[in-house]
């Protein structure tokens, strides 16, 4: 873990009474996708706020977020099996050897739980008696208060607060203010977690980094990366961009069209043109994958074409790849060996057919021994473990590499300008100040 320090302002489980205490944890557990676990990297780096809390002698009651189950148009809940947490209970009963008791709570099927139910309750007397290891709670958005607005919202946080004494946070991916994130820490003594404070601790170095700072950010549309954006692009010396970010950019400053961008990325991407034609901060990758049709990578019907080769006015087909020839080009190569801080939040071919470029990118990177290299979390750390599976494996341990479990809360901190700047953590803080702990 990199040394860095912690705001006084945020309480921190280590000075939380846990001893015979029931111990409301909230995790960023989600990673179950169609009832299986993709990647269990997010529930590991949990283990030791989880064993802290049994050391201590509290007894945990574990929440997480799995999917997006609510219909933002309509309001309904789908309660999918799918999106349960019976797969996170599985694997940390093989992992831990004891027992989590998921309560059993009736399901509305279009609103989905109206709130705690009476297995909750008798499930928290099973727990007090050292009769079950641990409650994990439902999906917390299978609760109609969860995301909601007015009582159910209100009723669903004056419940949780009602099930334990102390409330831990350490879903350091979950940064929306909702109730298991935000409203619980009203009502009751409010603690970081361990792996909050570590995402914390090396997200300053990405807000204050060692220079030259390299940022590589890609996305699918400009309307949910672009205030992130601007944000990084002010921060790094250099930046390069991927996916629809780099293909829109390309569109705006060369006046052509690439087939499955739209124009409304095109239009935010001037503004980028614009800026970056003053500060030369974008590095372009002068090599890119064409292809023909995004169903698969099809023999004849893909081939590198160089930027250079852009005319004005012309149309391509859809650009789906970098080629890794892109990151031996002189400018590019020396800009990756000498970074002292590099930020990568970013898949930059179009999986999983053109993954090349971004397995040529992560080692390209890795060649640079010296700086501090921090990854964002989800597609782009599964895209690494996938991709270079040796080289993970070999830098596990190293001081030198950082993955986020959270790589849209790394960017929203950015765009913040502080990790303090995210409401759940604002929340901790204000719970303290309140209990009169503040120093």
């Amino acid at each position: 873990m990199f040394t860095a320090k912690i705001d006084k302002r945020l309480p921190l489980i280590q000075e939380a009474d846990l001893n015979g205490k029931v111990v409301l944890v909230r995790f960023d557990h989600n990673v179950v996708k169609n009832g299986i676990i993709k990647d269990p990297f997010r529930i590991d780096k949990t283990l030791g706020t989880l064993y802290y809390i049994v050391d201590r002698g509290g007894r945990p009651i574990l929440m997480t977020h799995i999917g997006r189950p609510k219909d933002k148009k309509t309001g309904k809940i789908k309660c999918s099996p799918e999106d349960s947490v019976e797969p996170i209970v599985e694997y940390l009963q093989r992992k831990l050897h004891t027992n989590f008791y998921i309560p059993q709570c009736e399901i509305d099927p279009e609103l989905g739980i109206a709130g705690l139910c009476d297995d909750v309750y008798s499930a928290l007397e099973d727990l007090k008696n050292r009769k079950i290891g641990g409650i994990y709670l439902p999906n917390t958005r299978w609760f109609r208060g969860e995301e909601g607005e007015g009582f159910f919202r209100d009723n669903f946080a004056v419940q949780l607060s009602d099930l334990a004494d102390v409330y831990v946070n350490d879903a350091f991916g979950s940064w929306q203010p909702h109730v298991t994130t935000y409203d619980i820490t009203k009502f009751i003594p409010s603690y970081a977690g361990f792996l909050m404070q570590q995402e914390i601790a090396n997200l300053n170095n990405v807000i204050s980094p060692e220079r030259p700072f390299l940022a590589v950010v890609a996305g699918s549309k400009y309307d949910t990366k672009i205030g992130p954006l601007y944000a990084i692009y002010e921060k790094a010396d250099h930046i390069i961009l991927g996916g629809v970010l780099y293909n829109g950019y390309l569109c705006a400053k060369y006046d052509i069209s690439i087939q499955g961008i739209a124009e409304e990325d095109i239009k935010a991407a001037k503004e980028l043109v614009s800026i970056d034609n003053k500060k030369k901060k974008i590095l372009e990758l002068p090599y890119i994958v064409e292809s023909d049709t995004m169903e698969g990578k099809i023999e004849g019907k893909y081939r590198t074409i160089s930027i250079k080769d852009f005319r004005k006015n012309q149309s391509y087909g859809y650009m789906l790849d970098i080629d890794p020839q892109s990151l031996v080009d002189g400018k590019v190569e020396k800009v990756l060996i000498d970074a002292k801080t590099i930020f990568v939040n970013a898949v930059m071919g179009y999986t999983p057919h053109f993954c090349e470029g971004s397995k040529a990118l992560d080692e390209a990177i890795d060649k640079n021994k010296t700086a501090l290299k921090m990854y964002g979390g989800g597609d782009t750390l599964q895209e690494f473990k996938n991709l270079c599976p040796g080289l993970y494996l070999s830098i596990l341990d190293s001081t030198k590499y950082y993955f986020f479990t959270g790589g849209g809360t790394v960017l929203t901190a950015i765009e913040k300008g502080s990790p303090y700047g995210l409401k759940a953590i604002q929340a901790l803080m204000e719970n303290k100040e309140r209990l009169g702990k503040g120093t």
